[in-house]
């Protein structure tokens, strides 16, 4: 009788590579497209944002709006600029901390987002103006109202930082743990139905 191997084990799959490496990849792919996209669309905002007035889209659902920003959302914190990079470097820390059992596709394009999020805001605070770790976060997305009034003006580093998070607090909800396994779950495999166990039962039975 051949024994499936336990779940998070890192033993290899007939797909070739292990959970983890896997994982590991999917976390670090995730991050690159996340911080691609962001400095992509800052650099384009900068160009052809720079000196004109919030552009409408959508019938004014959402405007294009250069801003600088020096703190967190709604300018929190504006004073206090260099504080922001020793967070996200300790966000970062945590990701690198939390993907030492990552064997879970799900959990790594969470944190991968988190992760490219983090570094596209570090990006700019430590080589926008107006200088090194004090840098000025450049944001240019407001939803309905031009200047931020009902949402901060945000950017898509922003967006996969939310969108990371989100991901992760559903994950956490619905059990599903970092090494691939389900909370509950018997020590080694996923979560069975009754059907299921009962079943599984029968068959050890006769084994």
């Amino acid at each position: 009788m051949t024994v499936a191997p336990r779940a998070g084990s890192g033993t290899a799959e007939p797909g070739g590579g292990t959970p983890r490496r896997k994982a590991l990849g999917v976390l670090l792919g995730v991050a690159l497209v996340a911080l691609l996209a962001d400095l992509l669309t800052k650099q384009l905002a900068l160009q052809t944002l720079t000196g004109r007035g919030p552009v409408s889209l959508f019938g004014g659902a959402v405007y294009l709006s250069l801003t600088r920003n020096s703190g967190a959302a709604w300018s929190i914190g504006s004073g206090h600029t260099w504080i922001f990079p020793l967070i996200t470097i300790g966000v970062i820390g945590w990701i690198g901390w939390m993907a030492l059992r990552l064997r879970s596709l799900p959990w790594a394009v969470s944190l991968g987002l988190v992760l490219g999020g983090a570094l596209g805001n570090l990006t700019d605070r430590i080589f926008r103006a107006p200088g090194h770790f004090v840098g000025h976060v450049v944001d240019m997305i407001s939803l309905f109202d031009p200047y931020g009034q009902v949402w901060p003006v945000f950017n898509l580093a922003d967006s996969a930082l939310v969108c990371g998070v989100t991901l992760a607090v559903l994950l956490e909800l619905t059990g599903r743990q970092r090494d691939g396994s389900r909370a509950g779950a018997e020590p080694g495999g996923q979560p069975e139905s009754a059907d299921e166990a009962t079943s599984g039962s029968e068959q050890r039975g006769r084994a």
